[in-house]
């Protein structure tokens, strides 16, 4: 028998699946671009893609709020609330890049209980569903064993942001790990609930960038909080977060980027 949780994921992966139907019918094709006030691209996929994802919500979770980033906030004081990112990562999107992504994550009084990374372009679905398991397009996954930062493989998500705000901080990021490569978006995050990477640093990134993160990586054995190491929820703001695959390199990090 179907638990609600249950019955909620199958809803997920809907949504995702459909948003990856129509986030794809505009991907490589003449677009219009606006810049917002943060100078960030935002595009009518973006737009399209959020707005498909909130008629379903509509139709199915009528009761339950919605935080979307093209259309605000809706009643954020209900039990249950979605966070919706469109189109992560709408420069790779401008630019033909496939590792743009889709980010739904449902939150229960506040505390993220399913999170979902989508990637159309992929034609992959990762799902954590908080004290259970995560799943790559339905088959269990699970981050490496890896306790060491200096023989992880490290990501360094938004380098010139770090490089700028915290140039102490990307420094020894660039001598840290065995291996680094730099990201951006949500892949990398993807890669160490997968157990191919061991690690993300990332920066500068809003509640809905971030809370579908929390259940896919800590469902898959890793950790995941702020720079502080606080734990990553809806009052956290725009934060830098560290993701990695075991307790020990997550606090090997966050010594390394504490501030």
């Amino acid at each position: 028998m179907l638990t609600g949780v249950d019955t909620t994921v199958i809803h997920a992966s809907k949504i995702a699946a459909r948003a990856a139907e129509a986030a794809m019918g505009y991907f490589r094709n003449l677009l219009d671009v606006e810049l917002k006030a943060d100078e960030s691209p935002v595009t009518q996929a973006d737009r399209g893609v959020e707005l498909r994802v909130r008629d379903y919500l509509r139709t199915h979770f009528p009761d339950d709020g919605i935080l979307g980033e093209e259309f605000g906030p809706t009643d954020l004081t209900v039990d249950h609330v979605w966070s919706i990112d469109p189109i992560d990562g709408t420069r790779s999107f401008l630019s033909g890049h496939p590792l743009f992504g889709f980010l739904l994550a449902r939150l229960c009084r506040g505390i993220p209980d399913i999170g979902l990374i989508g990637m159309p372009a992929l034609n992959e679905t990762v799902i954590g569903v908080r004290g259970g398991q995560t799943t790559l397009n339905g088959t269990r996954i699970h981050a490496s064993l890896q306790t060491v930062l200096d023989q992880a493989i490290l990501y360094i998500n938004e380098a010139e942001k770090i490089y700028a705000r915290h140039p102490q901080v990307f420094d020894q990021l660039v001598a840290a790990g065995q291996t680094r490569r730099f990201g951006y978006d949500c892949y990398p995050h993807a890669l160490v609930a997968m157990g191919h990477a061991d690690a993300v640093v990332d920066e500068d990134l809003q509640p809905y960038d971030y809370l579908p993160l929390v259940p896919v990586i800590e469902a898959a054995g890793g950790v995941i909080t702020d720079w502080n190491g606080n734990a990553l929820t809806m009052e956290s703001g725009t934060s830098g977060i560290v993701t990695a695959a075991t307790h020990a390199l997550h606090s090997e990090l966050i010594q390394l980027v504490g501030v």
